[in-house]
């Protein structure tokens, strides 16, 4: 994020698109809904389902699947035909703009209608809210970044925000909102295949030379590693032969699981290190297992890149060890040893290699975690990102065209499928499918369909029925629904029975390489 997850409450006017925030953030939107219920701020929701939060919008807005980019622009196109643009913002620190301009005066309303279905006078009276009422802050999550095209759906974001001049202050900001507690730390720590800690280059000379001097290595590889999601297919072709996965649980996460499933059996060695005997371990040639965050020291960094101290809390049950012991020892019977006291001890190494964090240190963040980047042990953090200028200087518009999603609907495959996540489920259900009282409320997967998709199947609330891709099949119980829209039906991707993503598309955003989860072409049948 760029701004706090306080700073929601400052804003004029709160822009949620991709998120069901109600359900998968709940503490966020709960300051969402209080700044819209105290009268302060205004909310737009942009979303192919009436979720929770819609109830609270000024403005709902329903895209079809994959057409993010074009009612985006269609913004754009009304706020600078309009000229509600922050034209001082523009001048001063951004560079792009006439290109930024010139293409999207095509994206009229009524030509962003035909792609998107969003009626041209709601896009009108939403970009014109947007522009005018102050500070902006948009939040997204997955339903922007799981496309083909998301990181041109992120740049359009952030095209929109420059354009009103909504970084760098409180209450504003392009926000993302993360799918799991830890994600913005293991970016932060170079959970990544092309850049080291604080996303420092993996082919920069500079960047190489001072990581190999801090780990008393002469020279480290510069070359540029897999994509999580180019490991598999590289599986199935022999090009990866071995393959460690930690805290992670493919076999029901990736997207096309029946050739996921059939890569990872090429693999001539598979460990995992995780809580629990998942799907994927249970495939696994060596289980390691590890410790739970409540049985651990160390830090998280969340969201709004605030770094916090975890603790341990109760004792580890059986063999547990803290996953940092188990890649220390592997490291050692590997011969390069690696000797560290304790999880301080790494984050004190953390602070040396990683500009970002140098200024945290454990007895700064006792009670109260820090923003980073946080520079020196002086500095008090920096909640709010770009306040003076870029990372590059000035921001640079992306001037982007639409492009369809990879898949659409077909006679063979007549409806759109997409996914996403349930309030009483986490991921891939490791914890949270052993607890009884969320497994009562939330016992099984289901297609959540609308009353008008319904009727035209000839299914009720509680059958069962058949969903196919052009890469699999599954059962599932039918969910009428009013959140659904006709022509979409919607999976959560907790399950491993029943489980939505033996349907989905591996097709890849050629830049991030995330797949397209959000949108592809299925056909409903009668439950087998």
């Amino acid at each position: 994020m760029t701004n706090t997850i306080a700073c929601v409450e400052k804003a004029d006017v709160i822009l949620i698109t991709g998120s069901n925030t109600t359900e998968n953030h709940p503490v966020i939107s709960a300051g969402v809904k209080r700044a819209v219920s105290s009268g302060r701020t205004r909310l737009i929701v942009v979303d192919p389902r009436r979720i929770k939060i819609k109830e609270f919008a000024d403005h709902y807005l329903r895209p079809n699947l994959g057409t993010d980019v074009a009612w985006i622009n269609g913004m754009m196109h009304v706020i600078i035909a309009e000229d509600l643009h922050d034209k001082a913002f523009v001048a001063e620190r951004t560079e792009g703009f006439e290109e930024l301009k010139a293409m999207v005066a095509k994206y009229t309303p009524e030509y962003v209608e035909e792609i998107s279905g969003i009626p041209a006078q709601q896009l009108v009276e939403a970009a014109r809210l947007y522009a005018q009422a102050g500070v902006g802050s948009i939040l997204y999550c997955m339903g922007i970044t799981q496309h083909t095209c998301g990181t041109d759906n992120v740049k359009s974001l952030a095209n929109l925000s420059m354009l009103c001049g909504n970084l760098g202050m409180p209450g504003g900001g392009v926000n993302p909102l993360r799918g799991q507690n830890n994600v913005q730390g293991a970016c932060d720590m170079g959970g990544l295949p092309n850049v080291f800690t604080a996303y420092q280059p993996v082919n920069n000379e500079d960047a190489s030379r001072k990581m190999g001097a801090a780990w008393g290595l002469d020279g480290l590889s510069t070359s540029i590693g897999m994509k999580a999601t180019e490991m598999i297919p590289a599986a199935h072709d022999g090009r990866l032969k071995a393959l460690y996965v930690i805290g992670e649980n493919p076999l029901v996460s990736d997207p096309d699981l029946n050739h996921a499933e059939d890569c990872l059996g090429h693999l001539e060695l598979m460990v995992v290190q995780d809580l629990f005997m998942t799907e994927t371990a249970r495939m696994a040639d060596v289980v390691l297992p590890s410790r739970c965050f409540a049985e651990k020291d160390g830090t998280f960094s969340n969201t709004e890149r605030r770094v916090q101290r975890v603790r341990r809390a109760v004792e580890a049950p059986g063999e547990a060890w803290d996953d940092w012991k188990i890649l220390t020892e592997l490291s050692d019977r590997l011969g390069y040893p690696m000797d560290y006291a304790d999880s301080e001890a790494i984050f004190e190494e953390i602070r040396q290699v990683t500009p970002s964090y140098a200024g945290i240190t454990y007895q700064r963040i006792d009670r109260e975690g820090l923003h980073w980047p946080c520079l020196n042990e002086e500095h008090p953090g920096t909640p709010v990102l770009h306040s003076a200028q870029f990372t590059r200087g000035k921001g640079l518009f992306h001037a982007i065209e639409w492009q369809p999603p990879a898949e659409v609907t077909d006679q063979d495959y007549p409806l759109y499928l997409t996914t996403g996540r349930i309030l009483y489920h986490y991921h891939t259900g490791t914890m949270t499918m052993r607890s009884k009282d969320l497994m009562e409320r939330a016992p099984e997967s289901f297609v959540e369909i609308s009353p008008q998709d319904a009727a035209t199947y000839g299914v009720a609330d509680g059958d069962r029925i058949s969903i196919a891709s052009r890469r699999g099949q599954i059962d599932a119980q039918v969910k009428v629904s009013r959140k659904a829209v006709t022509g979409t039906v919607f999976i959560p991707f907790h399950y491993a029975q029943g489980a939505a993503n033996k349907l989905t598309n591996a097709a890849l955003d050629p830049v991030s390489g995330i797949p397209e989860y959000k949108v592809c072409a299925v056909k409903l049948m009668p439950g087998s």
